[in-house]
């Protein structure tokens, strides 16, 4: 089982990545996977969070994720929102985070952390900043999902924007960086 924490900001399609990632995971690869929501008081700008749980056998958990194997960050500024992104994470937490470089003061310095700076490529290839799908191509470069089952669950999922989306999860996946 692995266990998936998305954090981001309210307008940045966090929500909508978990179910998109969900699907390329069940319907892209026939494994199981549940998306959970956590609806609130969102507004564009605010922190929200979605999880994700994926597995190879049936998930009968039926909770939110309090004991993360992956945290996937869509935008570095929820920290000053007060998000502790940390919550739950043991040190073999991956983390996935959208930013040109990490600073080292970050609290998540010691873990294993993958980046891409999808704000960057979001601008680019869908000329606004949404990030979710090019963090849904990183998801996808870590080895969480297969690059195919991802753009498949894109194209079924993003209507008339559907190629600029693919796009975005191509680089994200082709321009995720680590250490």
């Amino acid at each position: 089982m692995k266990q998936i924490k998305i954090f981001g900001l309210g307008g940045q399609g966090v929500v909508t990545a978990a179910k998109v990632f969900a699907k390329a995971v069940a319907l892209g690869e026939g494994r199981n996977a549940l998306s959970i929501p956590a609806y609130g008081h969102e507004r564009r700008g605010a922190p929200v969070y979605s999880d994700l749980i994926l597995d190879d056998e049936p998930i009968k958990l039926r909770s939110f994720v309090y004991e993360p194997d992956v945290v996937i960050i869509f935008d570095l500024s929820v920290l000053d929102k007060g998000v502790d992104v940390m919550k739950g994470a043991s040190s073999d937490t991956l983390f996935i985070v959208n930013a040109e470089s990490l600073p080292a003061h970050l609290p998540f310095a010691g873990h294993p952390v993958r980046f891409v700076d999808a704000e960057k490529i979001s601008l680019e290839e869908l000329g606004r900043y949404i990030p979710n799908t090019t963090m849904l191509g990183a998801a996808a470069g870590a080895g969480l999902c297969g690059l195919e089952a991802m753009n498949e669950a894109i194209r079924t999922g993003f209507g008339a924007a559907w190629e600029a989306n693919v796009k975005s999860a191509g680089r994200g996946y082709h321009e995720l960086r680590g250490r």
